[in-house]
């Protein structure tokens, strides 16, 4: 068995990588593929994933659009009442903020809207086949209705309310699975997560061991330590005997809280700043603070309006 450190690495190189590339290097994650990455991988991987309606995944990338149009269009778009956009009506028009899977379904749902077609249009001028079956090339747009994309650059320029919800940022948690069961009920924010249904643990890559995360409850050496360490280790050689005539889904039954998980977490500063809020006090689980308490001091870092 291997017995890790809880660790967080923020994705803020991926921001400024393509978004296949992004959308790949996150979807890898579940299935700890990262090895199959190559210079023409990420396109195919994300179609299929697409294909298979894993939409998660076209959750890891957010656009920021800025859409110049009149009033009552403007007005048109809210009733749409479109799902996972941030929206702000911004310098006479709106400011918009979604994840591809946000704009790839609000092009299935309301293809005929203005202020729907004109975004998507640009949105598959960059990235056709993304947009396949959804949008049609050449397709009339309403001239006077005006969409550019929003720069990171410009995006973190913004006025700190609405950098506060524009801004998205993922950040890759190295943590327990009790860890990961508090950190996917906060509800606006898209995850993605080592998958212990696909990943065997027994396979040369993995050092044919299970990886659990040191507790912060246990002084090692101590012997609630020691405890907890035999624990593990019978936990684990059941799961490798299981494994001898059963699927990992299977095997994985009988595996604890304890063991290693890698999640991605991605949502807005503002969502960011609520889970901060919620997951630092002296009375949150002892596990969750420990990790979170950096990724709180890196953010305030980042942006003083985190610091508050």
């Amino acid at each position: 068995m291997i017995v890790v450190e809880p660790s967080f690495e923020f994705q803020d190189k991926l921001d400024a990588a393509g978004i296949a590339v992004r959308l790949e290097a996150c979807g890898r994650i579940c299935y700890k593929s990262e090895d199959k990455i190559t210079e023409d991988s990420a396109v195919p991987f994300v179609k299929r994933l697409a294909s298979y309606g894993h939409n998660s995944v076209l959750e890891m990338a957010v656009v920021t659009v800025q859409v110049d149009c009149t009033e009552q269009e403007a007005g048109r778009f809210f009733a749409l009442q479109p799902k996972f956009l941030v929206v702000d009506q911004y310098q006479g028009g709106l400011l918009l903020t979604g994840s591809v899977r946000s704009f790839r379904e609000l092009g299935k749902r309301c293809p005929d809207a203005g202020a729907v077609r004109a975004a998507i249009a640009l949105l598959a001028e960059r990235h056709p086949w993304l947009y396949e079956g959804i949008y049609e090339a050449g397709a009339a747009v309403d001239p006077a209705i005006r969409v550019r994309k929003v720069r990171l650059d410009e995006v973190e320029s913004l006025p700190d309310e609405l950098l506060m919800r524009h801004r998205y940022m993922g950040v890759k948690f190295i943590v327990n699975r009790a860890v990961s069961h508090e950190l996917v009920r906060h509800r606006t924010c898209s995850f993605l997560q080592e998958s212990q249904r696909y990943c065997n643990y027994n396979r040369e890559k993995f050092g044919g061991q299970v990886s659990f995360v040191r507790p912060v409850f246990f002084r090692e050496g101590s012997e609630e330590y020691r405890i907890w360490l035999a624990a593990m280790q019978e936990a684990e050689a059941r799961y490798l005997k299981l494994l001898e005539t059963s699927s990992p889904q299977a095997a994985r039954t009988v595996l604890p809280n304890s063991c290693k998980t890698e999640i991605i977490v991605y949502c807005s500063l503002e969502e960011w700043r609520h889970i901060i809020r919620l997951r630092t006090p002296k009375n949150a689980d002892p596990s969750m603070r420990e990790i979170m308490l950096g990724a709180a001091e890196e953010f305030a870092g980042r942006y003083a309006v985190m610091g508050g």
